[in-house]
């Protein structure tokens, strides 16, 4: 086993157990961290991986952004910071979630595992061809999302001023 596949073990772990925390999780504050930190260990992954261009925009766009704008709109709506009990489910509910998710994982290692054999070609992409595809195809997606994400910024601090009384001896 070499350094690098070590690391690549090592983010994995990183990435499925803050993945597995951010959903199990009963503070929303505490999912979003927990997100964070699964997505630097997805990061890390592609990172050994060698594609360094799509680990910096999963660490710009979804990290830098994404969350924090999660994060910013819990603020300013004022959302409860502890466990979320009022949305709680049964147990069967949790163990129904379990087995779906385990199925789901099934079906996800039954269309990879053949790749990792080699018996698929593969065609080499370049961190060139990534960034023509990335700024030249998508860049309108990219656009649009950013516009998503301004108007969710503004909806939230629309949601968190509130609706304000004309009568100036009212108590906010």
């Amino acid at each position: 086993m070499t350094a690098l596949d070590t690391a690549f073990a090592a983010s994995a772990v990183l990435a499925v157990l803050g993945g597995l925390l951010a959903v199990v999780t009963r503070h929303v504050v505490h999912a979003a961290l927990w997100l964070v930190v699964a997505l630097l260990g997805v990061a890390g992954a592609l990172l050994v991986l060698g594609a360094e261009l799509v680990a910096l925009v999963l660490v710009l766009v979804y990290v830098g952004a994404v969350v924090v704008l999660v994060l910013f709109a819990l603020m300013l709506t004022r959302a409860p910071a502890g466990p979320d009990l009022a949305h709680a489910v049964g147990p069967w509910r949790a163990v129904g979630a379990g087995l779906l998710g385990l199925a789901s994982a099934g079906l996800l290692a039954s269309v990879l595992v053949p790749l990792a054999d080699g018996s698929v070609d593969r065609a080499q992409v370049t961190t060139t061809q990534v960034a023509g595809e990335l700024f030249g195809t998508w860049v309108w997606p990219f656009e649009l999302l950013s516009l998503l994400l301004l108007a969710a910024l503004v909806g939230a601090l629309a949601v968190a001023r509130g609706h304000r009384s004309r009568d100036p001896k009212a108590v906010p």
